[in-house]
């Protein structure tokens, strides 16, 4: 994954953000851990749609949430704005994904953290070298950053942050771990749902082919073969080499639908459609996948359960449209 390019605009964001949250402490650090010495509402700022849906299952309530990214923002291109200082300002406890997903947000996640809690839901499984993590074959020491497409993977972030928000604010601490837990057995019955409905595709039709490498957990975890066009981020560079062994591999498999992403620009899918075509295999544009943001207000993808949900039923209706 390339590395984050600092430029000028984040310099300003960075030196502000020094200035401001310097004088304001809404939080006090006792034997090196933050403690909340406030009555309440906490104030949680999160990075991505993701995170903020499970610190709202979490913290119900006992908290306002806000996320820096709304729907259709690509996290690995997200630059830290002037505006979002003010709700870093005002934050008692940010919550990011981690693995390198917001990548030009880390030098202000990381000056944040001097000042209040500030952590990442993939801190547990990097900490512990969680053989569940993924990591490109080119990438030597970079994790995949989309946990949120294994559900049950998912669920123990959850349950990581549901401990950090306990230890940050004890008062609360048994409604945090009781919202979790009423959570995570939701996620759980969701966990099943997307295997029922992942094996009703003919194991043959089993292939997903996307604009970038962003489904690699939910192939792991339910069974399905999955290609990016892009890599694992975004700002990867296209490759037309690979652009070809995609086109083939959808000739010779009669695969019926390639995918376009909510947050990502739809015009390698649409060269590879084109050539596809060229061959002699129609190939159709399946519904929209909700791949690295959720959806907006409406969709029925506005929150992580309808996002998942509305990802499989598009999926199972492009690939199993050669059945009809």
């Amino acid at each position: 994954m390339p590395t984050s390019r600092i430029s000028i605009a984040d310099c300003l964001c960075l030196a502000l953000l020094s200035g401001v949250v310097a004088g304001c402490q809404p939080s006090a650090e006792q034997g090196g851990q933050f403690r909340f010495e406030g009555n309440g509402p906490i104030k949680i700022v999160c990075t991505t749609q993701q995170v903020a849906d499970a610190l709202q299952n979490i913290a119900g309530q006992h908290a306002q949430i806000e996320a820096l990214m709304g729907p259709g923002v690509d996290p690995h291109l997200y630059r830290t704005k002037p505006s979002d200082l003010l709700k870093l300002q005002d934050a008692d406890i940010v919550f990011y994904n981690g693995l390198h997903l917001e990548g030009r947000v880390a030098d202000a996640l990381e000056q944040l953290g001097q000042r209040k809690p500030v952590v990442p839901l993939a801190g547990k499984l990097e900490e512990g070298h969680d053989p569940r993590l993924l990591s490109p074959t080119d990438a030597s020491g970079v994790h995949d950053p989309h946990l949120w497409h294994d559900v049950q993977l998912w669920s123990d972030c959850v349950g990581y942050a549901a401990e950090r928000l306990a230890e940050f604010d004890p008062a609360r601490a048994n409604d945090y771990r009781a919202n979790a837990e009423a959570y995570r057995a939701e996620l759980a019955e969701l966990d099943g749902e997307v295997r029922a409905a992942i094996e009703s595709i003919p194991a043959e039709g089993r292939l997903l082919v996307t604009a970038h490498d962003a489904f690699g957990y939910f192939s792991k975890a339910y069974g399905i073969e999955t290609i990016g066009l892009k890599g694992i981020s975004t700002e990867d560079e296209a490759d037309f080499s690979h652009l070809d062994h995609v086109r083939e591999v959808l000739v010779e498999r009669e695969v019926p639908a390639v995918f376009v992403e909510s947050s990502t620009s739809p015009r390698l899918v649409n060269k590879l459609i084109e050539e596809c075509a060229a061959s002699g295999h129609e190939v159709r544009v399946g519904d929209e996948l909700y791949s690295d943001a959720m959806g907006p207000a409406g969709s029925g993808a506005e929150t992580y359960t309808g996002m998942i949900r509305a990802n499989v039923a598009a999926i199972v209706e492009g690939l199993k449209e050669a059945e009809k």
